[in-house]
Formats: structure tokens, sequence, C-alpha cells
């Protein structure tokens, strides 16, 4: 008898990968920044570690739910995933999704407060439901909208730790949102051909298919313009101080310096490149805000 193939996962792999491990880890690191920023010393434990279980455990929740709304599309975009492979089934994707989203919840409710509890599921339902059902199939605008539900962490982050919200958790949610469609377009730009297909075969408007790449690349060299103005505002407000401001300036300027060359170049590479460095570019703007928080430099 032929043993099984070792590039086959186990069924406990199968489910591990349909949380998104590397983009629930994302989710995390900012939300703990918001939680850090929260508060002038070290939050509370409880907060800080039940807070973040029940973050990642929806930000799960809503990534297996998009396997399972986007299983049609992913036999073109994303073969390589479980329900694609036949390693799961959809019922047992959405059982999955169901049972880690109401964990999830209920941890943030009995042990962090209701407020966390509450924003965290309209954030899971806005991005696994109106986001991946319907908004994404609606307009070419769908990352743009998308990008609301998936901005949420640092807010939610904040909220587990002073059980409220601020103007200064608004503002880190504003930051992740203007970031996230020059984050994504340029991946599009780059795949085009796959985002063709799924837009001929399910009719998944996505702006580079309906509106054209040299359009898309244009969006994404003003959002870059917009996100560099949207980062200087936490040292305008008194959020942070010169630590941030230094960080902040040379890495906005150097996304638009990619988008540039996005547009000078045209091609995938440039395009991957852009990409690439946009999740650069987040991790170390929100690593140059928790280090200013504690070794804040003023003038």
């Amino acid at each position: 008898m032929l043993k099984p193939s070792p590039l086959i996962p186990t069924v406990w792999q199968s489910y591990f990968n349909l949380c998104k491990s590397n983009v629930v880890i994302e989710m995390i690191f900012t939300s703990t920044v918001g939680m850090l920023l929260a508060v002038p010393g070290l939050p509370p434990w409880s907060a800080l570690v039940y807070g973040n279980i029940g973050i990642a455990l929806a930000a799960a929740s809503g990534a297996a739910m998009n396997h399972y709304v986007d299983r049609d599309i992913d036999k073109a975009l994303n073969p390589h995933r479980p329900i694609p492979m036949g390693y799961l089934s959809p019922s047992q994707v959405l059982n999955f999704a169901v049972v880690v989203g109401i964990m999830g919840i209920i941890i943030l409710a009995i042990m962090v407060n209701i407020l966390t509890a509450i924003l965290t599921l309209v954030s899971m339902l806005g991005y696994a439901v109106i986001y991946t059902k319907y908004l994404k199939r609606m307009t070419s605008q769908n990352i743009v909208i998308g990008g609301a539900f998936g901005a949420t962490p640092p807010l939610l982050g904040w909220c587990a730790v002073t059980g409220s919200i601020h103007p200064h958790a608004i503002l880190l949610v504003l930051i992740i949102f203007v970031w996230t469609p020059p984050h994504f377009w340029p991946l599009a730009i780059a795949r085009l051909d796959k985002y063709q297909q799924i837009y001929n075969d399910h009719k998944i408007p996505m702006l580079p298919v309906t509106h054209g790449v040299a359009l898309t690349r244009l969006h994404v060299l003003l959002y870059s313009i917009l996100l560099l103005v949207v980062t200087i505002l936490p040292s305008i407000t008194g959020m942070s101080g010169l630590i941030y401001l230094a960080v902040a300036m040379p890495m906005g300027l150097g996304f638009i310096y990619y988008a540039i060359l996005m547009r000078r170049r045209q091609d995938a590479k440039t395009a991957m490149a852009t990409f690439w460095y946009s999740i650069v570019y987040i991790t170390v703007l929100f690593a140059a805000l928790l280090i200013d928080h504690y070794f804040r430099i003023t003038l």
C-alpha cells in the first residue's frame, strides 16, 4: 500500500490553513499596538492576553468564512486552498468558522468587555458577510470598502484595555484604512490574468480589470500620497513625537517612490515589489508608534 504523500496536509493543518495565520498575526500585532498605546505604562495582562485571543479567534473565523464564501472563485484564484483541493468540505469550513467565531466573541464578552465583543462581532460579520459575500461582488471599489472592516484591530485593542473609543484609536484605524488600497491593488495588477478570469467567470469587479491597469496605478499613487498625509496626523495631534515622525516621513516617501516606479515601469515585478514594501511599511510604521510611545521625544 502506498504511503500518503507528505505534501498532503493533515486535517488539522488544513483547518489551520483556513485561518490565514499571516494575516491574523499582522492583525494581532496592530491590536497589541492599540492596547499599548491606550495607556501610559503597560495594559492589564488580562486585557492583553484574553483580548488578543478573542480578536485572533474572530479574525480566524472571518478568514475561514472567506474560504467558504469564495470557494467558487478560488478554483481559479487560489486553487491551493483546502476546499478547492478537496482537503475539507464546505460544510466543515462553515462549521469551523462559526464555532471559532463564537468562541472568540464569548471570550471577549466575558473576559474583556462588552464593547470590544460587539465591535469585534461587527467587524467579523462585516468582513465575512457584508464585504466578502456582497460588496466584493458589487463594485470595483470593493477593496476600499472592505478596508473599513479590516482596519479595526488597533481600535479593538484600545477598547479591550480602556472599554471606550478614543479619537487616537480612530486615527489608527484611518491609517490602515487608507493603507489597504495601495497595499492590495499592486497585487491585483501583478495577478491581472487571474482576476480577469474570475471577472469573466464570476463577475468579481476588480479595479485593474474594470477600469484598466493605468488608472489603478494612478489610484495607487494618489492613495500613497494621501497615506503620507494621514500618517503625519499622529504627530500633529500630539499622539506621537519625533521618533515616529522620523520613521513615518521617509517610509511614506518610499511608498510614493514605489508608486511612481509602478507608473514608469508598468510590469508585474515592480507591482509585486510595491506589494511587499507595503507589508514592511505598515509593520515598521506601527512599531515606530510603539517605540515613540515609550521613548517620546518632542520639540
